[in-house]
């Protein structure tokens, strides 16, 4: 048996070099990145009702969500869910290294960076109390595709992984099968015999199956012992039945890859990330071509056919998820797997730039530019969301300190009186102020100017951060009091008669509705 220090010093052994880069990498410069949300507590509109948080979400199809989010406890605990994440996301980079076969440490540290510095993870960490359960499951994607092709029942490991993965959140699968799509190709250009390549590329394809039936059979079971149903958000009760067809399906695909990756403002969002995703591109391109002269492959035309259908599949590898739920509304937080794109440019050009002398050290210093500057742009990116989140925090306390106030001082009031709110805040009195729309704008979390959506936000930021308990009204018994004369007489907040006592329940009108108005 061995001691602790004999332990360390064998797994030591084992760790390759670009393993180390790609692990270090993710959490030196994630702690560079992302700090700032690490070190305050800074809630967005669903982080009110998550301070503590079971993260039971089988209803969305989330079985395996509460076991990954329960290793950190259930309340939202920014720096222990943060550290946590790194990590998850550190060895996910070291197994990403490891699948795209990248020789170089700096190449690693280089993919590492791009994954934590995309914006997706900063939206994730907008939603930190279910941040560290995500990133375990992006874990699970990578390395359901590297242990499909590196152990002999390989696509029975991976399987199992893309269950778990996709039991914490479905939009990973998405990820994975970037990855296997990239492996398939990277068969395809290898040496073996046309046997071998297929029968590896038939295991990315049975580990998917299994997973995805894996997944599905866990959740129709666990929902059957709960006895629950698949609720109707973002479309999950109707998984698997389409959307019009499967040429609808597949239009929809592909228009929204091209929307988002071209004015998603994510991928794409200044000419320096324009220069330098061409930048790879570019080097990329010419890697193909001079894989392509030297190993004659022009006079084949399969050649041609791989280089279509992989073309082809990206779009629908990209937005798998639509095949599942079409009806699905992205989020940022599920076009995570849109970082692969500069990762599997960065790591081609290394593995098959192909150069020596001179040559080789321009396609070096051509990754590290087109990495670089990306992993800079990303990071600019992430610390503007997070000031502005930061101000919607600022702005929201100041807004409901003075509201608190006001809806004591109402003559009548008392406390557990019932408060009838709309929670929606007026553009009128408080006209928009965010100056960062342009850079936020598809950060869903990040841009506006206030926390408040819902009476509940209300409820929930001034019990927790105002140490006031009061009694709001469900929404469910608003809907009179919405149409009625008298509310849509009253003036919205901060106006003189925004607060009213009727019939023993408390107004407080908000929003910019007035008399007249449908």
């Amino acid at each position: 048996m061995l001691s602790p220090a004999e332990a360390g010093r064998l797994v030591k052994q084992k760790v390759k070099p670009q393993w180390r880069a790609a692990f270090w990498s993710v959490l030196i410069l994630g702690l560079l990145i992302h700090l700032p949300m690490m070190v305050r507590d800074i809630p967005n509109h669903d982080g009110l009702a998550s301070m503590y948080f079971d993260q039971n979400m089988i209803t969305s199809g989330r079985w395996f969500l509460t076991v990954a989010c329960g290793i950190s406890s259930y309340y939202t605990l920014p720096w222990l869910i943060g550290l946590l994440s790194l990590l998850y996301l550190g060895l996910a980079g070291a197994a990403l290294a490891e699948f795209l076969e990248i020789k170089s440490s700096g190449t690693a540290a280089l993919v590492g960076g791009l994954l934590v510095s995309f914006p997706a993870l900063a939206s994730g960490f907008a939603y930190v109390f279910t941040l560290d359960g995500y990133m375990l499951g992006l874990l699970l994607a990578v390395l359901a595709p590297l242990l499909t092709r590196k152990l002999r029942f390989g696509p029975a490991a991976g399987a199992l992984c893309l269950a778990l993965s996709m039991g914490i959140y479905q939009a990973y699968v998405a990820f994975a099968a970037l990855l296997c799509l990239y492996g398939v190709g990277m068969a395809a250009m290898s040496g073996r015999d046309l046997r071998a390549k297929l029968r590896e590329s038939l295991r990315y394809l049975e580990m998917g199956v299994l997973g995805a039936a894996g997944y599905y059979g866990m959740l129709r079971l666990l929902l059957w012992i709960q006895g629950k149903e698949l609720a109707s958000y973002q479309g999950i009760d109707q998984a698997g039945e389409g959307g019009g067809g499967l040429s609808a399906v597949l239009g929809h695909m592909y228009t929204d890859f091209a929307a988002f990756t071209l004015k998603g403002r994510v991928l794409i969002n200044n000419g320096f990330s324009l220069a330098a995703l061409a930048l790879l591109g570019i080097m990329a391109l010419g890697a193909v071509l001079g894989l392509a002269r030297r190993k004659k492959w022009w006079k084949s035309i399969w050649f041609f056919a791989i280089m279509g259908v992989m073309a082809a599949g990206i779009p629908v590898a990209s937005n798998l998820i639509l095949a599942v739920s079409p009806q699905v509304t992205y989020h940022l937080l599920m076009r995570y797997q849109w970082v692969l794109f500069p990762i599997l440019l960065t790591a081609f050009v290394s593995r098959w730039g192909g150069g020596e002398g001179r040559w080789g050290c321009l396609r070096e210093w051509g990754l590290l530019a087109g990495a670089g500057i990306l992993i800079f742009n990303f990071a600019v990116t992430d610390n503007i969301a997070y000031s502005n989140l930061q101000k919607k925090y600022e702005k929201t306390y100041a807004y409901c300190l003075r509201l608190l106030d006001r809806i004591e001082q109402t003559e009548g009031y008392y406390r557990g009186i019932p408060i009838a709110m709309v929670g929606v805040v007026g553009d009128e009195p408080y006209p928009l102020t965010d100056i960062t729309g342009k850079v936020t704008g598809g950060m869903i979390g990040m841009s506006g100017d206030q926390l408040l959506y819902t009476g509940s936000n209300y409820q929930a930021f001034m019990q927790h951060y105002l140490g006031a308990t009061l009694n709001f009204l469900p929404a469910d018994a608003m809907a009179e009091m919405y149409y009625s004369p008298e509310y849509r007489e009253m003036e919205s907040f901060p106006g003189k008669d925004s607060i009213r006592i009727i019939d023993g329940i408390l107004y407080v009108k908000t929003e910019n509705r007035e008399e007249g108005e449908e």
